[in-house]
This record gives C-alpha cells, structure tokens and sequence, in this order.
C-alpha cells in the first residue's frame, strides 16, 4: 500500500461518509416490509448512541493536548466530553421516538459545542465544515426513519 492510498483511506471526509453508512442502511431497512422493527430500531438508536460518545470523546483528547497551556478550558473541555454519552445513554432508555428526538437534539447540541470550540482552539479548516456535513446528514437519516420508531 503506498502512501497515497494511506492518506486516501484516513482521509476524515471519507472516514466520516463510511460512517454515516449504517445510520442511512438502517434507516432505509426500517422501512422494508417484512423485516422486523424493533431490531432495526434498536440498532439505530444504538448506532447514534455510540456515535454520541464518539464526538464526546474528540473533546476529551482536545482536553488532553490542552491541558498544559489552558486549565480552564481543559476542564471544560473535560467536563463537555462526557455529556454526549450521557444523552446517547439516555436516549437507549427511553421509548423509541423520543429516543430518536434526543439524538437528532444531541447530535446539534454537540455541534453547537464544536462551533464555539472552534472560537478559543485552532482546528483544521475542514473541521467545522465537516461537523456540519456529518450532523446534517446523520439527523436527516434519523428523521426518515421517525415515523416508523413512532
């Protein structure tokens, strides 16, 4: 494998396009007559869960490399990081719809965290952008998929 087809293959767009996949095969599943809902179901809403505390966590590793020159942002930082896996965590616990209502709102509120991050720490240029791209599409995947969770 050359050098090329690493920096092609851990590239973040693709990386997060690849992982949009489940959220739109689900979504589009749930629709198929036939085929069982509350599986398909369960497993979106734990799919979008796991990717809550997956954007968590990127605020815990950007506490991690600001630790030394920022305490009060580490701490912050530090604190937000867990918060997303805590609503991922809440929306498994609670009945589909307004399950998939705490994602779509913990997808943005993550996003909005990442805007005024984006303010106090220099991320790459394509980070916000993508954000954006990712969450928007995620949640379009969710609401397609509501009125058969409701």
């Amino acid at each position: 494998m050359t050098t090329r087809d690493l920096a092609v293959l851990s590239d973040p767009r693709w990386l997060g396009a690849a992982g949009l996949f489940p959220f739109f095969a689900l979504a589009a599943l749930i629709w198929l007559p036939g085929v069982p809902q509350a599986p398909v179901t369960q497993a979106l809403l734990g799919y979008g869960a796991v990717i809550l505390s997956f954007v968590g966590a990127l605020h815990w590793g950007l506490a991690m490399a600001a630790a030394p020159h920022n305490p009060p942002l580490t701490a912050r930082l530090y604190l937000w990081s867990v918060v997303p896996a805590l609503v991922g965590w809440l929306a498994l616990l609670l009945p589909a719809a307004p399950a998939v209502a705490v994602l779509i709102a913990g997808l943005w509120l993550h996003y909005a965290q990442d805007r005024r991050l984006t303010r106090v720490i220099a991320l790459p240029d394509w980070y916000l952008p993508l954000r954006l791209s990712l969450t928007s599409a995620a949640n379009l995947a969710l609401v397609l998929a509501w009125p058969q969770v409701v």
